[in-house]
């Protein structure tokens, strides 16, 4: 793009990773605009909506603090992807389109004891046996005999209930943020048309930015946390990006419904029509909390499944058992979610509603949420970068706490749209990127593979020396692929 919609003397340099768009009335903005970024990467927001979206999302009723931008920020649906913005519990608002369509997409990472040269013979059937078995691509669906009813409990019970089924075991659900499952679910807030997309979606990749790739740590950081995350060099792991497929993105189109009608109900002027909002306490509030939570609990348990899944695949090619071959999770942790949370705002603790779009969790060691090692260290923070790039390992730091509500960034951020890629981008270039790498690559359409091509996205290494650089994560690890499978 030619046009620059932000200025540079429209915003004042903390630092070298922070940028701050100071509070201006005439914009309607309550808050400033905070944004985590090195120099390359702020030149690049500044060319597109992103920061303008912020600013619109800076005029939210009740919003504390500041409105946040992540360095893999860029537009989204009214709210910036990459956006965290927070809401007094007391008297404060919730906004479907700052959490977004595909409620609770997040990332999974998944250890093994084997070694990037112990699997490199076997690595093509396996790419085989987990894009067989890993049901992939728009409208995927596969039949593990779910029915409505089980649908109903996994809203309420989330990874636990497809746990106690026999898909995994009880350590995935201590290090999955929320333990898997997300308390207030209420699925009678479901319209039928959630459930119906999504009964037979459990278990599936789903296509866009989904994917399931089979990676080796390249790099140790941090040799203390690396240790306590179990990782080491030359070390196999899997990484698994999905989230509730039809059945989030059903539940929130419903209530951006539901809320525009609220919006004309109570005449509320909005900077951007797609930031609609309700009230806590209104039914309309209420009902789509719940919903939210369902979709979230069912997000969950499909990570939950897909895991169960890889683990099979890897049996079925190693001839192994998961147990035997170190199949443990790192930690799984949601990226377009609102959660309940407490934080440090003007030198006081405040329970919030935390909103975060295209951002992760952070916790730093201390907080109550957190379990067994992760307490004393930190939450694995887990970044994936673009197709055939590297991906990070990074540890939540405390100072995220009153920086940024324990949030960090959660990918490496598009540059350009979907259509845009395909339009520029040959699927043979990318693929014959992929193939000078030696990564093994397993797609469902050979003409959508740009979509998710490296130069479609920032690039990952300034992402996470952006936040790291900010004091909110710390780098553990950095992993490479060896193998992708895609919708």
């Amino acid at each position: 793009m030619g046009k620059t919609f932000m200025r540079d003397d429209d915003m004042e340099k903390i630092n070298d990773f922070i940028w701050e768009i100071a509070r201006d009335e005439s914009q309607g903005m309550n808050v400033p605009v905070r944004i985590f970024a090195n120099g390359n990467i702020i030149k690049t927001m500044q060319k597109d909506r992103t920061l303008k979206q912020a600013v619109n999302a800076a005029s939210l009723p009740t919003i504390v603090s500041n409105m946040l931008v992540m360095p893999d920020g860029h537009e989204g649906y009214g709210f910036p992807v990459g956006g965290v913005a927070a809401f007094p519990m007391d008297g404060g608002i919730v906004s479907p389109g700052a959490i977004g369509f595909d409620i609770n997409c997040g990332i999974r990472l998944v250890k093994t004891n084997l070694n990037a040269a112990e699997i490199k013979p076997k690595l093509r059937d396996l790419m085989d046996a987990l894009f067989r078995n890993v049901p992939s691509g728009v409208g995927s669906k596969i039949n593990l005999g779910f029915t409505q009813s089980d649908l109903e409990r996994v809203a309420v019970e989330g990874s636990r209930y497809v746990v106690s089924k026999g898909y995994g075991m009880q350590g995935d659900i201590e290090n999955t943020e929320e333990g898997g499952m997300m308390e207030g679910a209420d699925p009678s807030k479901v319209s039928g048309l959630a459930k119906k997309r999504g009964v037979r979606q459990l278990g599936t990749l789903g296509a866009g930015n989904h994917f399931l790739e089979v990676q080796k740590v390249e790099h140790i950081m941090d040799d203390n946390l690396a240790k306590v995350y179990g990782l080491e060099k030359d070390q196999v792991v899997v990484m698994l990006h999905s989230g509730s497929r039809g059945y989030g993105h059903q539940v929130c189109s419903d209530y951006l419904r539901v809320l525009s009608d609220y919006q004309k109900k109570n005449n509320i002027q909005l900077a951007d029509p797609e930031l609609s909002y309700a009230y806590f306490g209104s039914k309309e509030a209420d009902d789509y909390l719940k919903a939210m939570k369902c979709a979230v609990n069912f997000a969950f348990a499909n990570r939950q499944i897909m895991m169960h899944l890889i683990r099979k695949s890897f049996s079925e090619v190693l001839g192994r058992d998961a147990d035997a071959l170190g199949m443990e999770l790192l930690y799984d942790v949601a990226h377009n979610i609102a959660k309940e949370e407490e934080h440090e705002v003007d030198g006081r603790r405040m329970k919030l509603l935390v909103h975060r779009k295209g951002a992760t969790r952070a916790f730093g060691p201390g907080r109550r949420e957190l379990s067994g090692v992760y307490k004393e260290y930190g939450q694995p923070v887990i970044i994936p970068g673009s197709m055939g790039t590297a991906s990070y390992v990074l540890a939540g730091r405390k100072e995220s706490d009153t920086l940024s509500f324990g949030s960090s960034c959660h990918g490496s951020g598009r540059v350009m749209s979907r259509h845009q890629a395909i339009r520029e981008i040959p699927a043979s270039k990318t693929l014959g990127e992929m193939r000078s790498k030696d990564i093994e690559i397993r797609v469902r359409d050979r003409k959508l593979v740009s979509e998710e091509a490296e130069w479609a996205y920032k690039n990952v290494d300034d992402v996470v020396k952006s936040v790291e650089g900010a004091g909110i994560s710390a780098i553990v690890a950095r992993m490479t692929p060896l193998g992708v499978a895609k919708g």
